[in-house]
């Protein structure tokens, strides 16, 4: 790949053609996030292009400098994500003839608009690599031109439109925070940015498990990582490209990594802001500016960040709800052992000082002791936990902070429980809880006295009610008092005793 100068780069981002298919996006404040940072933020509307994605600046680029027969070859490449939607676009504007090689696991969203904008879609192997590979011997072998998705200087050009029009929207910008995967992106606002006001730092985020910037520049070039987590699969890229690596490493001023529940706290910025919806990758550097900022006390300074794009496989969302409060560290998760006695679920409770609990899961073992899973607001963050931890351990509960451990997060939280080693005398109830911060305490006093408690689980999710389950050791003949104090409660409720799925998994008599 021939090298170019920094001031060709400049002509080439100028010149760049690409607005005959992409967007000039707008920068738009983020006035909640602003005020709670005493910063302004400033958000770069990627999202907004045709594609939902930055992609297609570079796409469009690259296509726009083929000479004539490569145009008439077809062009192909390999790419699992937004890249692929570009050059489909770029290439049924220009009447090109493209190919698009797939992992056969990408997302059918990002399959069926690549197929939407005229592409051949060529699904093949479970990685990008097998799908590299095999692009690469369909290009052998049709005549096909290669369109990498980040190591060409006509696509780094094209990305760097992006820092064009941040110096047209707003010239008194202190830091520019850009999300890198192959880091074409960061090039082109990199190499743009810094010859002409060179004062803006521009500073890279990556995720903590795909950071191959970081690793290039400790080594002092391109080196390729082991794995890449696969959450941000946006950037999820093994190995910086050399021209991406030799610009980055010129121009950017520092790398900061961000942790998967950081990007989904900053998903929930966004949306809280623009109502917009980004993929993990596009709120990425969001989570950097965010992180930067509290590390360093900034404070009256005009930030930027790119959402770079918002191809979001909805089911994902699911994961996002649950893990952006913990990415906002304004919920904790701890692993409690409570006696296993009438009023131990109420003590533990009022030990929380008022604290909300988010979640909590809980089933009944033996007779002696309880381990509980639960979920705690802590709206001050790491200091909050630790006091709150050192007051229940002074209280006698052993106590284990969960809240960075990514089994328990996972996995662990959904299979507490299981089969009583004993004979119960059980009746399972669901309810739907009116959120307040008495609910629980409510429902505790006036039922938790009455009869033990033997299993529960409740997960709030941001609506006016939450779901329960609830379990309690209840003789036959107390049934019909219980019930009555079921309808003072006055919480919806339902008997779900002969439910199938408590039968099967959670009874210890089957019926």
């Amino acid at each position: 790949m021939p090298t170019i100068s920094s001031e060709q780069y400049l002509k080439k981002i100028l010149l760049a053609p690409v607005y005959e298919a992409a967007i000039e996006t707008k920068l738009q404040p983020l006035n909640k996030l602003s005020a709670r940072l005493n910063n302004q933020v400033l958000l770069k509307r990627e999202d907004l292009q045709p594609v939902h994605s930055f992609k297609l600046r570079g796409a469009y680029n690259k296509l726009s400098n083929l000479s004539e027969q490569q145009k008439k070859n077809g062009v192909i490449a390999a790419s699992a994500g937004n890249h692929a939607q570009g050059l489909a676009m770029s290439a049924q504007r220009m009447g090109i003839k493209a190919t698009i090689v797939m992992p056969k696991t990408t997302p059918d969203i990002k399959v069926n608009s690549v197929r939407s904008f005229g592409a051949t879609v060529v699904l093949t192997g479970d990685s990008f690599d097998a799908a590299n590979a095999y692009s690469l011997a369909l290009a052998k072998e049709h005549g096909y031109t290669l369109i990498h998705p980040f190591d060409d200087p006509d696509i780094i050009a094209g990305q760097g439109t992006v820092g064009k029009e941040l110096l047209q929207q707003d010239v008194h910008l202190d830091k520019i925070f850009v999300p890198v995967g192959g880091g074409g992106l960061a090039a082109g606002i990199a190499v743009y940015i810094k010859q002409l006001l060179p004062d803006i730092k521009i500073i890279a985020v990556e995720p903590e498990d795909a950071a191959c910037l970081k690793a290039g520049l400790a080594a002092g070039k391109p080196v390729t990582l082991p794995k890449v987590g696969l959450f941000a699969d946006g950037v999820a890229v093994k190995t910086i490209g050399q021209e991406t690596f030799r610009l980055c490493q010129q121009y950017i001023d520092e790398v900061i990594t961000v942790s998967s529940d950081e990007i989904c706290a900053a998903v929930k910025d966004i949306f809280d802001d623009t109502r917009a919806i980004a993929e993990p990758a596009g709120a990425l550097s969001l989570a950097g500016l965010k992180k930067y900022s509290q590390e360093n006390a900034l404070t009256g300074q005009r930030l930027a960040a790119i959402l770079s794009g918002a191809n979001v496989n909805f089911h994902s969302l699911r994961y996002v709800s649950e893990r952006c409060e913990l990415g906002e560290q304004n919920e904790s998760i701890l692993a409690v052992t409570i006696p296993e006695k009438q009023g131990a679920f109420l003590a533990f409770c009022n030990e929380l000082d008022g604290r909300a609990i988010t979640e909590f899961n809980y089933r009944y073992s033996d007779r002696k002791q309880a381990n509980i899973f639960v979920g705690v607001r802590t709206p001050q963050g790491f200091e909050e936990l630790s006091t709150l931890t050192e007051k229940l351990t002074a209280s006698g509960y052993r106590v284990a902070d969960l809240s960075h451990d990514e089994t328990a997060k996972l996995h662990v939280r959904y299979m507490v429980g299981g089969v009583p080693s004993e004979q119960l005398k059980e009746r399972l109830y669901s309810f739907e809880f009116p959120e307040h911060p008495n609910a629980l305490i409510k429902f505790l006093n006036l039922l938790g006295m009455h009869a033990n408690i033997t299993l529960f689980h409740y997960r709030n999710h941001g609506s006016a009610y939450g779901q329960v389950l609830a379990g309690f050791d209840i003789d036959g003949q107390q049934v019909e008092e219980f019930n009555q104090h079921l309808n003072e409660l006055g919480y919806n409720y339902k008997d779900e005793t002969l439910n199938p799925a408590y039968q099967y998994f959670l009874s210890h008599t089957k019926s």
